[in-house]
C-alpha cells in the first residue's frame, strides 16, 4: 500500500512514481475489481442504483484515476522503463474492459434496474449512464457466442498493442533525426527565435552551431522562413517519411505494416457487432447517424471549398514567377512562399506578433476572457508535485469562492514528450460521501520554450492552439454531472466534443480580448490598430487551401474505414492518392507518407471520426454567431452557453443542446462566412 498510484485521495504524486508501481497497482486493482464485482452480483438479484451501479461508478473511477497518470507520463516523459511496464499493462486493461462489456450478470443488471420503477424516479445523469451502458453492452459483444466472445477479446487486446506500438514507432522516429548546422550561411531567413531555438538545442546535445529537430516549434519555421531551399526540402522529406518506408530512415520505425493490421482487426471487430464495416460501428455512438450523412457533408463542403482553394493556389504561383521567377512550386516550397505572399499582400508575418504574446500575458489574458465569460478565477497554485519543472498548476474558482476544478499546463516542447497538444483527464468529477470529487485535466501543448532571459514568444497560431486546448479543459472542468461516466467530456458523442475547443479559438481575433491577451513583452504596449487590421484582413489567408486539407484528411480516414475489407484490404497509398485527386489542389511528392503519422486515426480516438472536426466546427462557428449578436463578453449569452453546453456533460443529446442554447438547429452559413468561403 505504499504505491503512490493507489493513493487516489490526493493529486498524483508525480516524483514518487517509477516504473515498478506500474504493473503491481493495476494487477492489485484488476484483481480487486474483479472481486468486488463479483461479489456484489453474488449478493443480490434486486438490483438498484445504490447497491449496484454506484459502486460500479465509483470501481471504474479508482482505476481510471490510477491509469491516468501512468498515460500520461507515457506522453510526456517516456523512457524505456516506463514504455515497457505501460506496454505490459494494455493487454491487462483491455481484457478487463472487453470481460466487463461481456459480462451477462452485469448486463442484467443494467437491465433490470433500467426496467424497474426506479429508473423513471433517477436523475438525467443516471438514466444516461444506463442508457449509454446498454449500447455499449451490445457494442463489447454481450450477444456473441463464447467463441466470438473470445475472438472480440482478442482482437481488442491486439489492437490495443498495436495503437500503441504506431505511436511509439512515430515518437521515435521523430526524435531520432537531427540537423546539425555549424555554418550559418545555410540560415539565412530564418527568425531569431528559431535561431535562438536552434542554439539551445545544440547546447543541450553539447554541440557547437545549430541543432534543428523535427519537433514542430523546430520544424516549421524552416519550412516558412529558411531560404536555403535545400535545407527545406531535407527536413521536409525528413518530417513526411516519419514511421515509413521512404526518407532517411526508411523502414527503421516502419508503420506500413501496422497501419494494414489495425485496419484489419477493426473491420474484424465491425463484422463480429454484425456492422457493414468499422465506419458503421463508429457511428453508433456518434451525432451523425449513417456514412453516407458524413460523406455528403464532407464532399458538399469540398465542392464549397475546391474553387477558392485553387483560386489561392493560383495566386500563391503567381506571385512566386512575378516576383521570384519560380515556375514550379514544390511541397517544401508552398509554406515559404505562402509566407512572403502573406507578407506581402498583408505586410505581416507570424513573427512580427510573436513580441505580443509572452506567454505570462497570453495566460493573463487568457484568465481574462474566462472571468468576462463566465465570471471565474483562475489562480496559480505553487507547491504541486509535477514530472518536469516547466509544469504549472492552476485552481478555478466560481463567483461564490468555491474550487470548480484544477489544471496542470504543460506547454512546451522538449524530448521524450509525444507531438502536438491535446487535454486529457486527470481527476473526474464525481459525487463523494464527503463532497464533490474535483475534477482535474492536463492541458498540453509543443510551444517553442523560453530561451535565454525572454519569455517564451507564441505565435498567434499558438495562441489559437492554446485557447482550443482551454476549451477542451473548460468542458472537462466546469461541468456540473456527479457522475463520472457522463461527466465532462464522459459521454459526449466524439462529433460534438470539439465543439467547446473550436468555439474558444474565436476570442483570438476579437479586439476586445486580443487586448487583453497581446501586450509586447518589452515595452507593455497593445496590438495597434495597423498591426490588429493587417492581423484580420489575414484572418482567411488561404482558408480554401486549409480547408480542402482538412476535408483530404477526413475523407481519407472515413473511406479507409468505410471500405476496408478482409478480402478487400485497401491499399493505403492508392486510397489517400485517389482522394487528393478528388479534393486537394496540392499534390504531394510520391515519397510522402503523411499517413505513416497520421496518429489521430491509427493512435488516437478519430478513427471513422477525424470528419469531427468539420462537423463540430460547423456547431462552434453557429454558437459563436450568437455572441456577435449580443456582444462578444455578453454575461447573458455567456452564462447561458456555460449552463446549456459546458456544464451538462454527456447527460443530454448534443443537438438538443445546441438548440437549447441557439434557439434552433446549426446552419453551416456561419462556419462559410467566417471562413471566407462564400455559401
Amino acid at each position: 500500500m505504499n504505491n503512490p498510484l493507489l493513493d487516489t485521495d490526493r493529486l498524483p504524486q508525480f516524483s514518487l512514481i517509477n516504473p515498478l508501481h506500474i504493473e503491481q497497482a493495476i494487477d492489485f486493482l484488476l484483481l480487486d475489481n474483479r472481486q468486488r464485482i463479483a461479489a456484489l452480483l453474488e449478493k443480490t438479484d434486486l438490483y438498484t442504483w445504490d447497491n449496484t451501479l454506484q459502486i460500479l461508478e465509483e470501481l471504474d473511477d479508482h482505476l481510471n484515476r490510477a491509469w491516468s497518470p501512468v498515460s500520461h507520463l507515457h506522453s510526456v516523459a517516456d523512457n524505456e522503463a516506463l514504455r515497457r511496464t505501460y506496454n505490459a499493462c494494455l493487454p491487462k486493461l483491455s481484457e478487463y474492459a472487453t470481460e466487463l462489456g461481456q459480462n451477462e450478470d452485469l448486463y442484467q443488471a443494467y437491465k433490470y434496474v433500467a426496467n424497474s420503477n426506479e429508473y423513471l424516479q433517477l436523475s438525467q445523469a443516471q438514466r444516461s449512464i444506463i442508457d449509454h451502458a446498454l449500447r455499449d453492452f451490445r457494442l463489447s459483444g454481450i450477444d456473441l457466442d463464447n467463441e466470438s466472445k473470445q475472438n472480440f477479446k482478442e482482437t481488442q487486446k491486439n489492437l490495443s498493442r498495436l495503437q500503441t506500438k504506431f505511436e511509439e514507432n512515430l515518437l521515435d522516429a521523430t526524435h531520432s533525426w537531427k540537423k546539425h548546422i555549424t555554418d550559418n550561411s545555410q540560415l539565412a531567413g530564418l527568425p531569431d527565435s528559431a535561431l535562438a531555438l536552434a542554439a539551445q538545442t545544440a547546447q543541450r546535445e553539447k554541440l557547437d552551431g545549430w541543432v534543428f529537430t523535427l519537433e514542430f516549434p523546430s520544424y516549421m519555421p524552416v519550412m516558412q522562413y529558411a531560404d536555403n531551399i535545400h535545407l527545406r526540402k531535407e527536413m521536409y522529406e525528413a518530417y513526411v517519411t516519419r514511421a515509413s518506408d521512404q526518407g532517411p530512415n526508411a523502414g527503421k520505425w516502419d508503420n506500413s505494416e501496422i497501419m494494414r493490421e489495425i485496419l484489419k482487426l477493426r473491420y474484424q471487430l465491425a463484422r463480429l457487432l454484425g456492422f457493414a464495416s468499422y465506419a458503421h460501428f463508429s457511428l453508433a455512438k456518434k451525432m451523425a447517424k449513417t456514412p453516407e450523412e458524413v460523406m455528403n457533408f464532407l464532399t458538399d463542403l469540398a465542392k464549397r471549398s475546391k474553387d477558392v482553394a485553387k483560386d489561392e493556389l493560383h495566386e500563391l504561383q503567381l506571385f512566386t514567377r512575378s516576383e521570384f521567377g519560380i515556375n514550379e512550386l514544390h511541397a517544401w516550397d508552398i509554406a515559404y512562399y505562402s509566407e512572403k505572399l502573406r507578407q506581402h499582400k498583408f505586410n505581416l508575418s507570424q513573427e512580427e506578433l510573436r513580441p505580443y504574446f509572452p506567454v505570462p500575458q497570453v495566460l493573463k489574458g487568457l484568465f481574462a476572457v474566462i472571468h468576462q465569460l463566465y465570471n471565474l478565477d483562475i489562480r496559480v497554485r505553487d507547491n504541486i508535485d509535477v514530472w518536469h519543472p516547466d509544469v504549472q498548476f492552476f485552481d478555478i474558482y466560481d463567483s461564490a469562492n468555491t474550487l470548480c476544478g484544477c489544471f496542470y499546463l504543460d506547454l512546451y516542447a522538449r524530448p521524450h514528450k509525444r507531438g502536438g497538444a491535446w487535454m486529457d483527464e486527470c481527476i473526474v468529477r464525481k459525487k463523494t460521501l464527503s463532497g464533490i470529487q474535483t475534477p482535474v485535466a492536463y492541458l498540453t501543448c509543443n510551444f517553442t520554450p523560453q530561451v535565454g532571459n525572454d519569455p517564451s514568444l507564441l505565435t498567434h497560431d499558438e495562441v489559437i492552439t492554446l485557447f482550443h486546448e482551454f476549451g477542451h479543459g473548460l468542458h472537462h472542468l466546469l461541468t456540473k454531472v456527479d457522475y463520472p461516466s457522463v461527466a465532462g467530456i464522459n459521454g459526449v458523442p466524439w462529433d460534438a466534443v470539439e465543439l467547446p475547443s473550436q468555439f474558444m479559438e474565436n476570442w483570438c481575433w476579437e479586439r476586445e480580448a486580443l487586448d487583453l491577451i497581446g501586450r509586447h513583452y518589452q515595452t507593455g504596449e497593445i496590438i495597434d490598430d495597423d498591426l490588429f487590421e493587417r492581423l484580420i484582413a489575414s484572418k482567411n489567408f488561404q482558408t480554401g487551401m486549409q480547408m480542402v486539407r482538412q476535408l483530404e484528411f477526413a475523407i481519407f480516414d472515413f473511406r479507409l474505414h468505410l471500405e476496408s475489407k478482409d478480402d478487400h484490404l485497401l491499399d493505403i497509398q492508392e486510397l489517400i492518392n485517389e482522394v487528393r485527386n478528388q479534393v486537394a489542389v496540392i499534390i504531394p511528392p510520391a515519397f510522402n507518407r503523411f499517413q505513416h503519422s497520421f496518429s489521430h486515426i491509427f493512435a488516437g480516438g478519430y478513427a471513422a471520426g477525424y470528419y469531427s472536426y468539420k462537423w463540430a466546427e460547423v456547431l462552434s462557428a453557429d454558437a459563436f454567431s450568437k455572441f456577435e449578436e449580443t456582444g462578444i463578453f455578453d454575461k447573458t449569452t455567456g452564462q447561458e452557453f456555460l449552463h446549456s453546453i459546458l456544464e451538462q456533460g454527456g447527460t443530454r443529446d448534443p443537438m438538443e443542446l445546441f438548440i437549447e442554447f441557439r434557439g434552433r438547429k446549426p446552419s453551416i452559413e456561419p462556419l462559410l462566412r467566417h471562413s471566407g468561403i462564400a455559401a
